[in-house]
């Protein structure tokens, strides 16, 4: 996975993640440069430094430290040698690139109005790579069915950072347009319209407006979009069957939410939780669950054989009630969510 986010490292960074061994290569979800101090990558196995000679360490004291103007310029390539143009991306704290790769950016912030203005001074990057798994979903998607409607149940997906959430809605997204339900049930079924509202450019990764991953046939994409702003848009100009946002958790998202759900729009959406009792115990997510704007709640976690999935039906869980199906192992997993 490191070819895709290599053009945008300085030569330096590049020649040494080149010399990585080929299967921690293919593992990467994460490469972690802070200025004077060790260069770290994180893998689905664990995190490791790097040497000078691009070989893992469990120990940081030979690892290749990157120099002030190392991450000079991997800022300067990651804004387009405008940090004036990424004002808005600054102030959220990540800059999302070609590809959706997420940078993650650490240093001095600067305030206005007792509120975050932007970053200066940047001196740590955190690059988590995209992944595209197609298949991702086969084995969740068929618990999620509404076969009354044809259509997917509203389903909240929730996981700790970096278990894959974003990675599995995307496929998810592709198989309801397409129509690959994976359940004989649904053999007669035809795709449906979906929409994604995706706000940091990760989902589908456009470039111009046109997906770069594979998000299926009929489906349409608010890209850089507020969700909220977004959710509403889409269901006014195109009619969706199915919404999918990602990382859910202000005020204004669950109003649209709420929204979508009156008008019998199925919404799939991801957000950090443990699990659905973590979840109701958040102010925005816990009114949504009250509410019954979700029927279900997928609950992602890896371990060492991989990433599963555990189908909680909502109401069920509301009582108490042990109605949790067994967990089913996923298919891939990527760095993002």
């Amino acid at each position: 996975m490191l070819t895709g986010v290599q053009q945008l490292l300085p030569a330096e960074l590049a020649d040494i993640l080149g010399r990585m061994p080929d299967a921690m290569k293919a593992e990467l979800e994460e490469i972690r440069i802070r200025e004077g101090r060790p260069l770290e990558i994180g893998t689905s196995r664990g995190f490791w430094f790097l040497s000078p000679a691009g070989q893992p360490l469990s120990r940081p004291g030979e690892a290749y430290k990157p120099t002030p103007d190392v991450c000079r310029k991997l800022l300067e390539r990651v804004t387009n040698h405008s940090l004036y143009a990424m004002e808005e991306e600054l102030r959220r704290g990540y800059i999302t690139v070609a590809g959706g790769h997420r940078i993650g950016l650490a240093g001095r912030t600067v305030l206005e109005g007792g509120g975050v203005r932007g970053i200066r001074d940047i001196a740590a990057f955190n690059v988590r790579i995209a992944r595209e798994v197609v298949g991702a979903s086969a084995g969740l998607l068929p618990k999620l069915l509404d076969h009354g409607r044809r259509t997917l149940q509203s389903t909240l997906v929730v996981a700790p950072p970096q278990q894959g959430k974003t990675t599995l809605v995307r496929d998810l997204a592709r198989a309801a347009s397409s129509g690959a339900w994976g359940h004989p049930a649904a053999s007669g079924w035809t795709g449906r319209k979906v929409g994604i509202v995706d706000e940091r450019s990760e989902i589908a990764a456009c470039v111009r407006g046109v997906p770069t991953f594979d998000v299926g046939p009929r489906t349409d994409v608010l890209d850089a979009c507020p969700k909220a702003e977004g959710m509403m848009m889409l269901l006014r100009s195109m009619s969706p069957d199915i919404l999918i946002v990602d990382e859910i958790g202000r005020e204004e998202d669950a109003a649209a939410i709420l929204d979508a759900s009156h008008a019998g729009v199925a919404v799939i959406a991801t957000a950090h939780a443990l699990d659905l009792d973590d979840a109701r115990a958040r102010p925005v997510l816990g009114r949504l669950l009250d509410a019954g704007a979700f029927r279900l709640c997928a609950q992602l976690q890896r371990s060492g054989s991989g990433l599963t999935a555990r189908v909680v039906p909502v109401q069920a869980a509301a009582f108490r009630a042990p109605a949790a199906r067994e967990p089913t192992p996923l298919k891939g997993g990527g760095s993002h969510g």
